[in-house]
């Protein structure tokens, strides 16, 4: 009888989960594998402007990727939500002055109904920790 090959212990295969600030229904983030998954983040103070509501939503995305120990530096993919798109450029000239010059992301900006009629922008981010 060939004896077992000497595998390594299932805990050793199991790569860990962080998640951060855990809700009922999400996380705000979520980090597995060198990688941080990012909730959709809205402004915190809706009654602004679309542009004042992107500068608040990627003050949130930098705060979250700074728990997770990376920066904006790091965003594999970004995916961005407008209620209207004719808010695109408005969107656009905020976050041309937030990602680093020759750090920019794979992204998709796309028109959508948003989760409540006061938010304008909603942006997702994806990187790498």
């Amino acid at each position: 009888m060939l004896a077992a090959p000497n595998l390594p212990h299932k805990e050793e295969n199991i790569m860990s989960i962080e998640r951060f600030s855990v809700g009922k229904r999400m996380s705000e983030m979520v980090v597995h594998g060198g990688v941080a998954y990012l909730a959709g983040q809205v402004a915190e103070d809706p009654s602004k402007d679309p542009a004042d509501q992107t500068r608040q939503v990627l003050a949130a995305i930098d705060k979250l990727l700074a728990a997770a120990g990376t920066d904006k530096t790091r965003i594999l993919r970004a995916q961005i939500f407008l209620a209207d798109i004719a808010d695109f450029a408005a969107m656009n000239s905020v976050w041309d002055a937030w990602v680093p010059a020759g750090h920019t992301p794979a992204r998709a900006t796309v028109e959508a109904k948003l989760a409540a009629p006061e938010y304008k922008v909603e942006i997702v981010v994806t990187a790498a920790v």
